[in-house]
């Protein structure tokens, strides 16, 4: 069901080559899904054994309704009960204010990742 949000918004609409969008790290990952009343997939994060937060998508006609941010906190909550000390997120650079407004602060220089600008982001939990 994830796979679905993923293809339609990292592969279709921002052209991330599939190959690098689904990987072999799916599957220890920790999933989070929204679903709509349909039972439809709508947004989805995954939280990473290494202490990361990423693959965060949203479809388009549900963005700005807080979805992504719950998904975040999600996340957040999950990791603190990991007894984790820190989040980190490779965020897209055109992003990295939705992470800020939940606490998370750049780290280092933007680099380039499937021809997108990232900026590594992380929390103190």
């Amino acid at each position: 069901a994830l796979s679905s949000v993923r293809r339609q918004v990292f592969i279709e609409e921002q052209g991330v080559p599939a190959e690098i969008e689904l990987d072999v790290a799916d599957a220890t990952a920790t999933h989070f899904l929204s679903w709509d009343w349909q039972g439809k997939p709508v947004a989805c994060a995954r939280l990473l054994p290494e202490g990361k937060v990423g693959r965060m998508a949203v479809l388009p006609d549900w963005r700005g309704q807080g979805l992504g941010d719950r998904l975040l906190q999600a996340a957040i909550t999950e990791a603190k009960a990991r007894g984790w000390f820190e989040l980190r997120a490779a965020a897209q650079a055109s992003v990295t204010g939705f992470y800020s407004r939940a606490g998370f602060e750049p780290v280092g220089d933007r680099f380039e990742a499937a021809g997108i600008e990232h900026q590594m982001m992380r929390i103190f939990l």
